[in-house]
């Protein structure tokens, strides 16, 4: 420790390499960083961490998440109160601009969203050229990538006021790009825009509107898929967004930045967890509901069965899952709405719920439902198709990939990312004549 208090790590070495002292990095929450840029240039050698488990790739003011203690926070706001007392683009607001808006500054900023929602009209040719059976995430990979082609004034990366045009653009036609993908998969006409509507009731009218009915607005399905949109604004370093920063350290398009974080998305790891909670539940029921589940929870408690419970438990919370609290409250809300509370796909995934909250076996492991598995029953109860619910994650995310991608580019640090890795092939050696070998 030096006068100025700042900590340090004294790393020896059995090999011969002479000591080193690396820095120790604050964190104004959870744990404090060992700054290894040095390391390589003062010993010759780097760390090994596969997956990234043990290693900060940046410092961010945007996200962050206490795993131990089931905590989330916005820009320091707990996902509790934002998610209660605050809508999705007033949390859109927050995590671009760093503070929630006052009245003027969010009605001025929901105006340029809602003001942006339309998208170009050469596009609807480019979408119909997919198969009308093609997953919704492969087509939205390919919208939002072809974004770069019709919005040209909003791809210069290093310009910031294209890059702010573009995160406008793309959170407010993201629920275009989804309904309009919905629609054509079930050969029904798009709707276009409402922009007097809330951003997640207009979001619901272009997927459920039809021409020959009148569309009549629920304030109950509007408020959960505004929360489900708030839920998952931002999770930290995950997948998605370390591949979109990935993507843009080499300059290329905000479009196509965002267009990666689509397509890792997608993995069944990650933003797919939702359809997979539903598709166990589907299969349950096929398989005889109710009656069955006292099997399927042996079965699930017997490794050696293979059979995973989907949507419980969490790879960061090993307690509660802070967003599943408020995503449940949501469910039972939706569920009892639509008089869904009955159906045997509902009562079935209530009963896995009591089952998950009671029994010590999941209880002492931290397996309770997580947001994945609530987001899924209600996305289900109010219609909306299974493959489609990781294209609506996508939706959500959006705006927390285009803040994390603009708190890159402003860090002095920033570069091209480029991951070391251990090599263990086969050392320097050379051709021999095709005859001469074995």
């Amino acid at each position: 420790m030096t006068d100025n208090q700042e900590h340090y790590v004294k790393l020896t070495f059995s090999d011969g390499t002479p000591e080193t002292v690396l820095p120790i990095r604050p964190s104004s929450c959870g744990p404090d960083a060992i700054d290894v840029r040095e390391l390589y240039k003062k010993t010759g050698k780097f760390t090994y961490d596969p997956a990234y488990m043990a290693t900060g790739s940046c410092a961010s003011h945007i996200s962050f998440v206490d795993g131990e203690k089931g905590k989330l926070l916005y820009r320091g706001y707990p996902i509790e109160e934002l998610a209660t007392q605050c809508n999705y683009l007033e949390v859109c607001y927050l995590l671009l601009h760093g503070e929630l808006p006052n009245v003027r500054r969010r009605e001025g900023f929901e105006d340029l969203v809602m003001h942006h929602t339309m998208v170009h009209d050469q596009l609807e040719y480019f979408l119909r050229g997919f198969r009308r059976d093609a997953h919704p995430m492969a087509v939205l990979t390919g919208l939002v990538g072809a974004m770069s082609a019709f919005y040209p004034k909003s791809c210069n990366l290093m310009d910031s006021e294209q890059r702010n045009m573009a995160a406008i653009q793309l959170i407010a036609k993201m629920p275009t790009l989804v309904a309009m993908t919905y629609k054509y998969s079930i050969g029904e006409p798009f709707n276009y825009p409402k922009n007097g509507l809330s951003y997640a009731a207009n979001f619901l009218r272009m997927m459920f509107r039809i021409p020959c009915e009148d569309y009549v607005g629920n304030d109950v399905l509007n408020r959960a898929m505004d929360r489900i949109f708030i839920l998952h604004a931002d999770h930290e370093q995950n997948a998605s967004t370390s591949t979109v920063k990935l993507c843009a350290s080499s300059g290329t398009s905000p479009f196509a930045a965002i267009a990666a974080g689509v397509a890792s998305l997608w993995g069944p790891q990650h933003g797919g967890a939702n359809e997979a909670a539903l598709r166990m539940l589907s299969e349950l029921v096929d398989q005889g509901g109710e009656a069955r589940i006292g099997e399927f929870i042996k079965r699930v408690k017997d490794k050696s069965s293979g059979v995973r419970l989907m949507g419980f438990g969490h790879r960061i919370y090993k307690s509660y899952d802070p967003r599943a609290k408020l995503m449940r409250q949501t469910c039972h809300e939706v569920l009892k709405e639509l008089d869904a509370e009955t159906d045997p796909l509902f009562r079935l995934a209530l009963k896995l719920e009591q089952i998950a909250l009671e029994d010590d076996y999941f209880v002492s492991r931290h397996l309770y439902p997580n947001v994945d598995f609530y987001s899924g029953i209600v996305q289900k109860a109010m219609g909306i198709p299974t493959p489609l619910f990781t294209a609506i994650f996508a939706l959500a995310r959006t705006v927390g990939w285009f803040a994390q991608m603009n708190e890159m580019i402003k860090d002095p640090h920033y570069k091209i990312g480029r991951p070391r890795q251990l090599y263990v092939g086969e050392v320097e050696r050379h051709v021999v004549p095709a005859e001469e070998r074995a």
